[in-house]
């Protein structure tokens, strides 16, 4: 059953540093009931000093609503404002389709595999 149907979250969020990237890992569901969890994780992101990276590890989403979609742009605002680069990592599946769909996988610096998003990263350090 959804989250949508429950109500109730199904995103798993982890977060953890490398080098000059924060690199946060969502699995689950991307939607209107996980946006509390994601955003309390995210508010001690941004009380952190800026690194020049901050990847997201898109690759476990099984769903994502256009809640989901504003809050992914809100972040790539937010990086922009403090001179953070976001890169959008294991965009495969569902992701690879929304964004899409959206119109916004050119708004994004998307990498299919999240080690190539992690090897920009590093390769900028």
């Amino acid at each position: 059953m959804s989250s949508e149907a429950t109500g109730k979250s199904t995103l798993a969020v982890t977060s953890g540093l490398s080098r000059n990237a924060i690199i946060i890992r969502l699995e689950g569901e991307l939607d209107v009931n996980a946006l509390p969890l994601l955003r309390e994780h995210l508010q001690h992101i941004w009380d952190l000093p800026p690194k020049s990276f901050l990847i997201l590890d898109l690759g476990e989403i099984s769903f994502c609503d256009s809640m989901g979609m504003n809050e992914l742009v809100d972040i790539m605002q937010r990086c922009e404002s403090r001179g953070t680069r976001l890169l959008l990592g294991g965009v495969q599946g569902v992701m690879a389709r929304v964004l899409s769909i959206t119109g916004l996988r050119h708004a994004f610096e998307v990498f299919a595999v999240f080690d190539d998003a992690l090897r920009t990263a590093i390769a900028h350090a």
